[in-house]
Formats: structure tokens, sequence, C-alpha cells
């Protein structure tokens, strides 16, 4: 059984899921309650039990903080199983980019096995099911570009601007 909560942020709402293990899953901000809730539940296994945990509660305060530009870091617990080792040892890479930091997708490939496996690396930060807290918005392209996001790239620019990071990538500094 996995629990999760919903919640307006000031960005749209928001959803946050957890197993026994840690947070497993954010939904980045939507336009509605029901497309939040059904982002938690997009490539769910189990039951989704919208019931409050003190974790819950907890991580649903750090993120919003976050959002609101008063916390840089998290310390909940995470719950990474659900991706396969690659994904895992480029997620677990991800949380080593500190905030205001940029890093590219080759970056993160020559620390999780070489320069060749930047397209897989780009594969594995789409699949992170942690944005904001394992930081994927902070990968961008090698050229200064941004690259992609799950949740989109006027997402990304907001989250790069609340960090301050947007400004480096239009003068070429990564």
């Amino acid at each position: 059984m996995r629990r999760a909560i919903v919640f307006k942020s000031r960005w749209g709402w928001m959803g946050i899921s957890e197993s026994g293990k840690g947070i497993d899953r954010i939904a980045l901000p939507q336009t509605s309650k029901q497309r939040a809730l059904a982002a938690l539940r997009e490539q769910a296994s189990g039951v989704l039990v919208m019931e409050p945990s003190s974790q819950l509660e907890q991580a649903q305060a750090q993120v919003l903080d976050y959002l609101a530009g008063t916390r840089q870091t998290f310390d909940v617990p995470l719950d990474l199983s659900q991706g396969t080792a690659f994904q895992r040892q480029v997620w677990r890479t991800l949380l080593r980019v500190a905030y205001g930091k940029l890093r590219s997708y080759q970056w993160v490939a020559t620390r999780v096995g070489g320069r060749q496996y930047a397209r897989a690396v780009g594969n594995a930060v789409g699949a992170n099911p942690l944005p904001i807290v394992v930081p994927c918005h902070r990968i961008v392209a090698h050229d200064a570009t941004l690259g992609g996001f799950s949740g989109g790239l006027p997402t990304k620019r907001k989250l790069l601007t609340l960090e301050g990071t947007l400004v480096q990538l239009q003068h070429g500094r990564t």
C-alpha cells in the first residue's frame, strides 16, 4: 500500500506519495487536484490511499518551503527502488548537484560510467519519480541549453530562476 497527499502550492496542485521505505513519487505542479492525483497514479504499482502521514506532511512542508525560496535541501527518506539499477545510480548522482549549481548530462554520464552514456543518462533523468527533491532540473545540455524536463520547460525555467541559475544559461556558463 502506498499513501499519498495532494495539496495546493503557489505554483499549482502537487502530490507526494510514499511507500514503507520513504517518499517515492512527486507530482509536479498541475492545473487541478485531479491532474495532480492522476500524475501520482501514473506508473504507480499497488493501491494508492489518500491518507496523510507525518513523513508526507514533512515532505509537503519542505517542498512548499523550497518553492517559496526558503529551503535549499531536503531531508526526508527517499524510496528510489522503482527504478532500474542504472536509473538509481543516475538519481543518486543527481542528489550530489547542489542548489544553485548546474551540471550537464555528460557530467552525470562521466560519474556513472562514461561520456558515452549521456543519452541513457537523459532517459534516466527523464524517468526521475522525485523531481525537485532529486534535482533533475539542474541538469542541462552540454551546450548550455535547457535540455528536457518531465514537467515541461516552463516549469524547468521557473525552478532554475528560483535557484538563480537560469541567468547562467543565458550567458552560456554551466
